[in-house]
C-alpha cells in the first residue's frame, strides 16, 4: 500500500475483547494508519466526538450498548454521519447483516480477518469519505457565495433565512419527503445565487429596469443553475433555481413552461418566496399584512400565474401557522382533499432532475 493513501487517516477500532482489538490494530498499523481504540459503545462515541476518525471498525457483540446502537447514534448525528463504519463480528448470519444495513453500516467483515480483504475495504471507504468531504466543502462554498449575493442587496434583510424556515414548514405541511424538504431548504439559500453574475448597475438599480437590463436580470436563474451543475448533490435543487420565476400560464421565464411542466419544487418554493416578498418591507413598499399578501397571491392566481390548488394549500397553511384560523383552514383542506384526492391529498412529488 502507498503510505500516501493512509496519510493523516485515523481508524477507530472498537471491540470489548483486547485480543481482537490487538489483531485489528496490528494489521492496520502495518498499512500506515493512525489507530485509536475503544473497548465499549459509550467510550467509542466519546472518542468519535473528540477525534473525528476517518473510519470505524466496530464490533457488533458488545455488552450494554452493542455495535448496532453505536452505529445508529453516529449516523443520526450531522457531525458524524459521513464516517464510514465497518461492522466486525464472528456471526455470519443474514439477520445480523440486515440489522447492520438498517443501522446505517457501510460494510461487514467476519472474524477472523483476512488481511488483504481488511486492507482493501478500509482503503476504499477512507477514500470514499474524502470524496464525500470534498463534496461537502464544495457545498459550503456555494452557500458562502449565496450569502455574498444576499449581502450585496441590503434591502432583502433575512430573506433567505425566512425562506428556509417557512419552506421547511410548508414542505412538512405538504408531507414532502426528507430529501424534498432538504432541497426546498437549500433552495432558500441558493435560489438567487446566479445574481453573482449580474452587474451591480443592473442588480442594485433603484429605478425601473430598461428592457435590455431586464433581459440581463432574467439570466440569473440560468447562471445559478450552471453554478450548481457540477455538484451531484444539487441535482434536486437545480430545477428550483432555474424555474422559480416560471408562471402557470407560460408567461414566466426562462423557458415559458406551462402548468405541471414547471417542476413541483419550483412551484412550492415560488409561492413561499412571493409571500415573503409581499410581507417584508422594501424601499419601494411597506410590508403587507398576511391577509393582503394572500389576497394579492389570489389575484395573481386568477390571472393564471400560479397553480390554483397549490395556492389553496398554501393559504390554508398560512392561516393555520400565522393567522390562528385552524378550524376554518382544516375544513378547507378536507374539502380540497375530497375534491381532488389524487392531486393534492397525497404528497407533492418533487422532480429531482
Amino acid at each position: 500500500m502507498n503510505f500516501l493513501d493512509a496519510e493523516q487517516s485515523k481508524i477507530l477500532v472498537v471491540d470489548d475483547h483486547p485480543a481482537s482489538r490487538m489483531t485489528a490494530v496490528a494489521l492496520l498499523s502495518v498499512e500506515g494508519y493512525e489507530i485509536l481504540e475503544a473497548d465499549s459503545g459509550p467510550s467509542a462515541l466519546a472518542c468519535v466526538k473528540e477525534t473525528q476518525p476517518d473510519l470505524i471498525l466496530l464490533d457488533v457483540m458488545m455488552p450494554g450498548m452493542d455495535g448496532f446502537e453505536v452505529c445508529r447514534h453516529l449516523k443520526q448525528d450531522e457531525q458524524t454521519r459521513l464516517i464510514p463504519i465497518i461492522f466486525v463480528t464472528a456471526l455470519n448470519d443474514r439477520r445480523s447483516r440486515i440489522r447492520g444495513i438498517e443501522a446505517g453500516g457501510d460494510d461487514f467483515l467476519t472474524k477472523p480477518f483476512d488481511h488483504l480483504e481488511l486492507a482493501a475495504r478500509v482503503k476504499s471507504l477512507v477514500r470514499q469519505k474524502r470524496l464525500n468531504e470534498d463534496l461537502d466543502h464544495a457545498e459550503q462554498v456555494l452557500f458562502s457565495i449565496a450569502g455574498t449575493v444576499e449581502s450585496r442587496d441590503p434591502n432583502t434583510g433575512d430573506h433567505c433565512e425566512r425562506l428556509v424556515s417557512r419552506g421547511q414548514a410548508f414542505g412538512e405541511f405538504l408531507h414532502l419527503s426528507r430529501n424534498e424538504i432538504r432541497n426546498l431548504m437549500w433552495g432558500g439559500y441558493l435560489h438567487d445565487i446566479g445574481k453573482v453574475g449580474i452587474p451591480d448597475a443592473v442588480l442594485l438599480k433603484t429605478g425601473k429596469l430598461t428592457a435590455q437590463e431586464w433581459e440581463i436580470m432574467k439570466q440569473h436563474v440560468v447562471i445559478g443553475e450552471k453554478i450548481c451543475l457540477p455538484l451531484r448533490t444539487m441535482r434536486g435543487v437545480r430545477p428550483l433555481i432555474r424555474h422559480h420565476h416560471e408562471r402557470w400560464d407560460g408567461t414566466g421565464y426562462p423557458d415559458g413552461l406551462v402548468g405541471d411542466e414547471i417542476p413541483s419544487i419550483a412551484q412550492v418554493f415560488q409561492v413561499v418566496d412571493i409571500y415573503d416578498a409581499l410581507t417584508s418591507e422594501r424601499p419601494y413598499k411597506q410590508a403587507f399584512t398576511s391577509d393582503k399578501a394572500l389576497e394579492i397571491i389570489a389575484e395573481e392566481t386568477a390571472k393564471g400565474w400560479r397553480n390554483p390548488k397549490l395556492v389553496e394549500k398554501f393559504t390554508a397553511f398560512i392561516r393555520i401557522t400565522e393567522m390562528e384560523e385552524p378550524a376554518r383552514a382544516v375544513n378547507r383542506i378536507s374539502l380540497l382533499e375530497s375534491e381532488e384526492p389524487a392531486e393534492i391529498a397525497g404528497s407533492w412529488r418533487i422532480a429531482n432532475g
